[in-house]
C-alpha cells in the first residue's frame, strides 16, 4: 500500500510539474496577453435617507476603475477621464472620493428646496480594460447620471494606451501623414451604408454635423479588428436615438497605417500577412 501510494504521488507532482512549467501561451505575431497588472477599486456610497432602500430605489453613487500597478501616469490619466465625465460645477473635482461626497451634497441640497419630491438621483460610472497585449493597453470608461430633469445622461468613451511609452495613442500615431480626408471618406462610406442612406442623401436633416458635412469624432478605440468609434447621445442624433457606433475594418483602410506602430500587429492578423 506505501508503494502504490508514493508511486501515485511521484506521478500527481510529475504532472503538475509539466504544467506549471508550460511557458505563457504566445500567438503566431508574438503578442503576449495581460501584460500590466491591475486590481478594480469601487467606490460605493449612498445617501443618508436611502435607509432599507435597494440601490435601484434611492440615490447612490458607484465608481469603478482599475489601478495599474507601477502606473502613476496611466492610472492618473484614468481618474482625470472619470473626474471630468459628469462634472458637478465649473471645475472638476479633485479626487472620485470628493466627486462622490460633492453628488451626495447636491442631492442633499436639492432635497431642501423640495423635500416632498420622491426623485432621486444616479452617478454610475467606471472604467474597464477591454484589450491588452504587450504593444496596447485599451480601456473603455463612461457611465450614467441622473441629476433631475426630463431624463439622464450616459457616456461612453476609449483610452488607448501604449504601455512602454507611457502615453495615449492617437490616430497621428499610427497612420501616415495626411491620412484624414482619406481616412474620412472611407468612414463616410461605411456610415452611409449603416444608416442605409445613398451616396447623395442629404445629412441635415436627421444629424447634427457641423454644416451637414460627415465628420469622425476623436472618440475611438483601436481594437483587434479595427477602429471603432462611438459617437454619444446628442452628439450627431438626438437623444432617444442613443450612441452610433462605426467600425473601419484594417482591410479597408490598411493603406493609411504605418507599418511599424502598436496597431501593425492587428494589420497582419487580419490581412493574413
Amino acid at each position: 500500500m506505501m508503494r502504490v501510494t508514493s508511486l501515485l504521488l511521484l506521478i500527481v507532482l510529475g504532472l503538475s510539474s509539466c504544467e506549471w512549467g508550460t511557458p505563457a501561451k504566445k500567438d503566431p505575431n508574438g503578442v503576449f496577453r495581460d501584460t500590466l497588472a491591475y486590481a478594480y477599486q469601487t467606490i460605493h456610497e449612498r445617501a443618508a435617507d436611502c435607509g432599507n432602500k435597494p440601490d435601484s430605489s434611492c440615490t447612490v453613487v458607484k465608481i469603478s476603475y482599475p489601478q495599474f500597478k507601477d502606473k502613476r501616469v496611466l492610472n492618473d490619466t484614468i481618474k482625470h477621464k472619470l473626474l471630468n465625465i459628469f462634472m458637478l460645477g465649473e471645475k472638476a473635482d479633485t479626487s472620485l472620493n470628493a466627486l462622490a461626497a460633492n453628488f451626495l451634497k447636491s442631492y442633499t441640497t436639492f432635497k431642501k428646496d423640495d423635500p416632498r419630491t420622491q426623485m432621486f438621483f444616479t452617478l454610475d460610472t467606471y472604467a474597464k480594460v477591454i484589450g491588452q497585449d504587450s504593444a496596447l493597453v485599451t480601456l473603455e470608461y463612461g457611465g450614467y447620471t441622473f441629476q433631475g430633469g426630463a431624463h439622464g445622461a450616459s457616456f461612453t468613451g476609449f483610452i488607448n494606451w501604449d504601455g512602454k511609452t507611457d502615453k495615449n495613442v492617437t490616430l497621428d500615431d499610427i497612420m501616415i501623414s495626411g491620412y484624414q480626408p482619406e481616412l474620412t471618406k472611407i468612414a463616410e462610406k461605411i456610415f452611409r451604408k449603416d444608416e442605409k442612406l445613398s451616396d447623395t442623401s442629404s445629412l441635415a436633416r436627421d444629424y447634427f454635423f457641423k454644416d451637414n458635412k460627415f465628420a469622425l469624432n476623436e472618440n475611438y478605440s483601436i481594437t483587434p479588428l479595427g477602429i471603432r468609434f462611438v459617437y454619444n447621445q446628442y452628439e450627431i442624433k438626438p437623444y432617444a436615438a442613443g450612441q452610433t457606433e462605426l467600425i473601419l475594418p484594417y482591410s479597408q483602410i490598411k493603406k493609411l497605417m504605418r507599418p511599424q506602430s502598436v496597431a501593425s500587429q492587428y494589420i497582419h492578423e487580419n490581412a493574413g500577412i
